[in-house]
């Protein structure tokens, strides 16, 4: 299989359930995924990120085993693999968590998968949860009969997924994809990964929050300050308040939000010529055609027709769970046959022995 673009999941995917795996900055959630992407036995818990990476692994492992005991044990027995989502960068190869920037500062270089999979008795794969996101939707949502689509999710970080010729796109080095970190002003706010001007720097749930307190700071917004003056932290849900009362300052800060995605949106379609742009995340739902609509728009207006003419903004159909979702065509896309035997077998089948020869007369 290339390492530039995996097989499509419709055409591989296994009748066998999968167990599925979503690691989150503030939630673990775990389920029993089947074949056509019914989640069963879903369970979440809070993500002990100030207890350090080993109590954030053995939560994943608690999440796991809660699904994986809530099913019949007929059930149980016929899971064939875990499928893991979590935050990038990651070495999707080896199953490390190299330097999420939302887990923690101890949370670098984690050898998730081994760790999962010794845990669990099963094999386990990893990759960054947008693309396990673009795969579910792919498979059981809005990406069905579409061979070329991006997702892109707008939520606390901005983040994406490619799906090119029907397969997913993860670059050579498995770090494609990263759609929030498409520089969308020249001089804008830092990023947390330490650009300059990013997507996810001006757009995201956690910038909008930054742009709140410094309103705030600034006695720029009436509406923000009497938020703030209740004791609670401000966050985008407060702008996107402020702006439905009218706050200038909060109708600004929306607006230029909705812009950079616009803005990201026509160069993706120059780029990569997709026929639709999926966008989800917390954010970009609760906004719905206040946000897809400029974006829809700044496509026709600044995009090439040819592309243009072709490409839709959908929102997602499969919601939060998503990624849980995804974990069903991540395992059938990633896992083979071999990979469910044991390790000594395993070896055996990668390096059958040699015939004896025939002893001549």
């Amino acid at each position: 299989m290339s390492a530039l673009l995996e097989a499509h999941p419709r055409s591989t995917l296994s009748s066998r359930p999968v167990l599925a795996l979503d690691l989150g900055g503030t939630q673990i959630r775990a389920a029993v995924i089947q074949a056509d992407g019914t989640r069963l036995a879903r369970t979440a818990i809070p993500t002990p990120i100030a207890d350090g990476p080993d109590a954030v692994v053995a939560a994943c492992l608690d999440a796991l085993h809660s699904a994986r005991s809530a099913v019949p044990a007929s059930f149980e027995a016929s899971l064939w693999g875990i499928g893991i989502s979590a935050p990038g960068p990651i070495d999707r190869d080896r199953g490390v968590i190299l330097e999420p920037p939302n887990m923690g500062p101890a949370f670098h270089d984690i050898p998730l998968g081994d760790l999962v999979a010794a845990g669990a008795g099963l094999p386990a794969v990893v990759d960054r949860d947008t693309n396990v996101a673009a795969l579910g939707e792919q498979a059981f949502g809005a990406g069905r009969g579409c061979a070329d689509f991006l997702y892109l999710t707008v939520s606390t970080g901005i983040g994406g997924g490619v799906i090119a010729g029907g397969r997913l796109f993860p670059g050579p080095d498995g770090l494609a994809g990263e759609l929030g970190h498409v520089p969308v002003e020249l001089e804008g706010p830092t990023c947390g990964c330490g650009g300059r001007g990013h997507l996810e720097a001006v757009a995201s749930g956690t910038a909008l929050a930054r742009d709140a307190r410094a309103a705030i700071e600034a006695d720029e917004s009436p509406f923000l300050a009497r938020r703030a003056a209740t004791g609670v932290d401000v966050t985008a849900r407060d702008v996107a308040d402020g702006e439905d009362a009218g706050d200038p300052t909060c109708i600004a800060l929306m607006a230029r939000a909705r812009r950079a995605i616009a803005t990201a949106c026509v160069g993706f379609v120059n780029v990569f010529n997709p026929h639709r742009i999926i966008i989800g995340g917390t954010i970009a739902q609760t906004q719905g055609d206040r946000l897809l609509g400029p974006i829809r728009q700044a496509i026709r207006d600044e995009t090439f027709r040819g592309a243009a003419a072709r490409v839709e903004v959908l929102p997602p159909e499969l919601g939060p769970d998503v990624s849980l979702a995804g974990a069903h065509p991540l395992v059938s896309t990633r896992l083979s046959v071999a990979d469910l035997l044991p390790p000594r077998a395993r070896d055996q089948a990668a390096d059958p022995p040699k015939p004896t020869p025939i002893p001549s007369a």
